[in-house]
């Protein structure tokens, strides 16, 4: 029962798109938003790839006094999208911050063996601290020893591999770590399918409780 409370109202709505609608509305990365809900308090963005920062799905989402917490190399890109500096947070990785009551860490997001995302970057994933547990949201990242000594309750992974860890990276890293609930994502729009997300549970330890959203 515990495990199913974690994951009440959150969704990923698509690709690493996810909406959590716990003390706050949150959302992390929106991408292919079906509609404008424009009841979003907090935005978390890692990186600034089309797929990750969609001024598009931002606007749907953002409403008058949403804060949005980004990495500083985006910073030019979300006052370009209509937000003033007062409702931005810029981030660095392995720093804490609290913004509006909301708890969280910054985790470097980078790639070990591939060009795509690099660690000069300073691009982030984020543990986010709800209702006493624990999310952490990778964003677009390797197996990476900032990664390896995560502790979180619940964890949402990439798995479509080419541009990030692909299934099998993915099911090492979260066997390591050992969270209470695993969640697959970045597949299934750009790169990866859904059996890349139906190996990735498959290769879990049975302890741990994977969830497809």
């Amino acid at each position: 029962m515990v495990c199913i409370n974690m994951l009440e109202n959150i969704e990923v709505l698509c690709h690493s798109s996810i909406k959590i609608n716990k003390e706050k509305i949150i959302y992390i990365d929106p991408f292919k938003v079906e509609k404008n809900y424009n009841d979003a308090d907090l935005i978390f963005i890692t990186h600034d790839h089309y797929d990750h920062y969609s001024e598009e799905d931002i606007q749907k989402v953002k409403k008058d006094n949403t804060k949005i917490i980004i990495p500083e190399n985006v910073l030019s890109k979300a006052l370009k999208t209509g937000f003033k500096q007062s409702s931005i947070v810029t981030v660095e990785p392995n720093k804490r911050y609290i913004v509006e009551g909301i708890r969280f860490e910054t985790v470097p997001s980078y790639n070990i063996n591939k060009q795509f995302h690099p660690k000069e970057n300073r691009w982030v994933g984020y543990i986010i601290e709800l209702e006493g547990n624990k999310y952490y949201i990778a964003g677009d990242t390797d197996i990476t020893p900032e990664n390896r000594k995560i502790k979180c309750d619940v964890a949402f992974v990439p798995v479509g591999g080419t541009y990030t860890m692909d299934f099998k990276e993915a099911a090492d890293l979260i066997n390591e770590i050992q969270p209470k609930i695993a969640v697959p994502i970045h597949y299934g729009s750009i790169v990866g399918t859904k059996q890349d997300a139906i190996d990735f549970v498959n290769l879990l330890n049975k302890k741990i409780k994977a969830t497809i959203l």
